[in-house]
C-alpha cells in the first residue's frame, strides 16, 4: 500500500476517529467522536457573531445565537460517518486522511429547524438550493475558498434537518462548529457544514469546489463521478477480548464469547446484520435490538460465539438495510477512497 506521506500524519495528528471500544456507548463522549476539519478552526466571538438568511428568501434574516435558542429547541439523535471512512485499508491508497475504520461516531444535536428558519424567511421563487458557508478558509484543489456545501431544496426542508448549537446537552465545543452548525442526518460528515455564517438560498445549483469536485465517487481523476451523498449501511464490531499494542490483534479466552456492535445505514432503516466467525465464508443472523434512539441513529446488535478450539479465527460483520443495501465483502476503490463500506474483518486468537 506504500509508505505513509508526510501530509498524510499533518492529517492524522489533527483529525482523529472514535476508538471501536467506545461502541459499547450508545451516544458517543464528545471527546471520542470523530473529527475532521479541513481547514483551521476559526476564533468565533459568540457576542459579534450572526447568522445571515438571505438569497432568493423575502424577508432576509440576521440572527444571533441567543435568537436562535429563543426559537423553538428540537433534538436529534444522529450517527455521524465520514465519506472517507476505510480509505486507508484501499489498495493503491488514496493520499487524504488516512481512516481505518473509526471515523464515525452518534451524539444527540440539538438546534433549530432549518425549516423553521426558512419558512420565516419564505422561501422566493425560483429557490433550487440551499448554500452553507462556514467561517474556515483555506486552499484545497488549487482554490482558495471559504468551506462551502449546499443541499436540494427539499432535502433542506426536512423535519431532521437541525441548524444545531448544543452536542449532548452542551454548546458545540469549537473543534464541532462552535457556535452553529448544520447538521443533515443521514448523510456523510462533510454535508455538516460546520461555524456557520451564512444560509442562502440560490436559483441554480452550487458550482463550488467542495460540491463539483470534491466528494465524488470516481474511478479516473478527470472524470465528473458521482456525488457522495447518504451513508451506505455498515456494522461494526466492538472488539472483542484485549488487544496486542501494536497490531490490535485480538486475544480471548476459550469459553462462550458475547460480540456485541453498532449498525447503521442513512439510505434506510437497517434491517439485520449477520456476523461470521471464518472470514465470511459462513454468515448467521445476529439480534438487532430496537432502534431506541431514533431513526438516525446506530442500532445494537449482538451474538452468541461459542469457538469449537484454541486457533485464529477472523470475525467479520456485515449490515443490511430495509431498501436491500448490503456491505459488499469487497472495498469498491475510487480515486477519493470515499464510501468504502466493506466488510470489517477483525483477526482474534482464542487461547
Amino acid at each position: 500500500m506504500g509508505e505513509i506521506t508526510l501530509g498524510e500524519l499533518q492529517l492524522a495528528a489533527r483529525n482523529h476517529g472514535m476508538p471501536l471500544e467506545a461502541l459499547r456507548e450508545p451516544i458517543t463522549p464528545v471527546g471520542l467522536h470523530y473529527l475532521l476539519i479541513h481547514y483551521d478552526i476559526p476564533a468565533v466571538d459568540p457576542e459579534t457573531w450572526r447568522l445571515d438568511v438571505d438569497g432568493l428568501v423575502e424577508r432576509p434574516l440576521e440572527l444571533g445565537l441567543e435568537e436562535l435558542r429563543a426559537r423553538p429547541r428540537i433534538e436529534v439523535v444522529s450517527t455521524m460517518e465520514c465519506a472517507g471512512n476505510g480509505r486507508a485499508k484501499l489498495d493503491p491508497r488514496p493520499i487524504s486522511q488516512p481512516w481505518l475504520l473509526e471515523a464515525v461516531g452518534t451524539g444527540r444535536w440539538a438546534g433549530v429547524s432549518l425549516r423553521l428558519l426558512l419558512e420565516e424567511a419564505g422561501v422566493a421563487d425560483g429557490a433550487v438550493e440551499v448554500l452553507f458557508t462556514g467561517l474556515d478558509r483555506g486552499i484545497e484543489g488549487g482554490e482558495e475558498q471559504w468551506f462551502q456545501r449546499s443541499l436540494p431544496l427539499g432535502v433542506a426542508l426536512s423535519d431532521e434537518v437541525l441548524l444545531a448549537y448544543e452536542l449532548n446537552g452542551a454548546p458545540l465545543p469549537p473543534q464541532h462548529g462552535f457556535p452553529l452548525r448544520l447538521l443533515v442526518p443521514g448523510w456523510y460528515g462533510m454535508t455538516n457544514v460546520k461555524w456557520l455564517s451564512s444560509v442562502t438560498l440560490i436559483g441554480e445549483p452550487f458550482r463550488g469546489y467542495q460540491q463539483a469536485r470534491g466528494y465524488h465517487v470516481r474511478l479516473e481523476e478527470d472524470e465528473q463521478g458521482e456525488p457522495v451523498q447518504r451513508i451506505l449501511p455498515r456494522a461494526l464490531l466492538e472488539p472483542p477480548g484485549i488487544p496486542d499494542f501494536m497490531t490490535r490483534e485480538r486475544t480471548v479466552e476459550l469459553g462462550p464469547v458475547r460480540l456485541a456492535g453498532r449498525a447503521w445505514s442513512g439510505r434506510a432503516p437497517v434491517a439485520g446484520v449477520e456476523v461470521s466467525v471464518d472470514g465470511g465464508s459462513t454468515w448467521a443472523a445476529a439480534e438487532l435490538e430496537p432502534a431506541e434512539l431514533g431513526r438516525w441513529a446506530w442500532r445494537r446488535f449482538t451474538f452468541e460465539w461459542e469457538p469449537e478450539s484454541p486457533r485464529a479465527y477472523l470475525l467479520c460483520a456485515r449490515a443490511r438495510d430495509e431498501a436491500g443495501n448490503v456491505q459488499p465483502d469487497e472495498p469498491e476503490w475510487n480515486v477519493g477512497g470515499y464510501a468504502n463500506n466493506a466488510v470489517q474483518r477483525i483477526p482474534v486468537v482464542v487461547r
